[in-house]
């Protein structure tokens, strides 16, 4: 089994950090692919650098996601899933999207907690267009500037073990999602700070593709995320404008 991950934004060392919880995660003979975009911004954390990321993923998923059998949004938030899942004929999953998934099954209702002010807003209409709004107990969001968006889990880990106790005593959550590709693998380590499950948004949708790999589920052929009809399309990639114009 082959998997991508498309991160969407340029920090290449979030791309080796998913990478690495990922292939933690993987069952024995599943294959990783791990690709950064090219464009865009350091860190997603608005609806502005959202929309940006949105065509590097599909621009990453049309250049790498041949010969895999799925592929993953590598950036909390999901930017350009919907648009990839309507032009690949592979399973594509969110980050996000696993996350609160997983936490569903593990619990009545979660809280993200997550490293920046500025993620909650987006997270929150993520959250909506899952239609997971009445399982969401709260947003939990750090306060104040960080070094290195490749350090901020380790440089704000107390801070956040703060958060997921204010949650859970707060908020009532049952289960945290520690949300933020940046933050994958803190959840590893700090399960024995927080009395919840904790859901790590990498681990969750490297095991979710794999399942949905294996069930090997036909491509949609009517409905909302069936393959768009053919459309000219310019400024994009060679790879990117034969998904759209069915070429490939």
């Amino acid at each position: 089994m082959k998997i991508l991950l498309a991160n969407p934004n340029t920090s290449q060392s979030v791309t080796d950090r998913i990478a690495q919880v990922a292939r933690a995660a993987a069952s024995p003979g599943t294959a990783l692919v791990a690709v950064t975009g090219s464009a865009g911004v350091p860190y997603i954390a608005t609806r502005a650098d959202a929309a940006v990321a949105g065509r590097t993923t599909l621009e990453l998923m049309a250049e790498h996601a041949g010969g895999c059998d799925a592929a993953i949004v590598a950036a909390f938030g999901d930017p350009g899933l919907g648009g990839a899942r309507e032009l690949l004929s592979i399973p594509v999953i969110g980050l996000a999207e696993a996350a609160m998934l997983t936490a569903c099954m593990l619990g009545r209702r979660f809280s993200i907690v997550t490293f920046s002010g500025t993620l909650g807003p987006w997270y929150r209409e993520c959250v909506d267009y899952n239609g997971l709004a009445s399982r969401l107990a709260s947003i939990r969001c750090l306060d104040g500037p960080f070094d290195d968006i490749a350090s901020v889990q380790d440089e704000k880990e107390d801070l956040l073990v703060d958060l997921c106790a204010r949650a859970v005593d707060d908020d009532q959550a049952e289960v945290i999602i520690l949300g933020g590709a940046p933050l994958a693998g803190l959840s590893a380590r700090v399960a024995g700070r927080v009395p919840v499950p904790l859901v790590d948004g990498v681990a969750a949708a490297v095991r979710q593709a794999e399942t949905l790999a294996a069930l090997a589920p036909r491509k949609a052929s009517v409905g909302s995320f069936r393959r768009p009809a053919a459309k000219s399309i310019v400024g994009v990639s060679t790879a990117l404008k034969r998904l759209f114009d069915h070429t490939n």
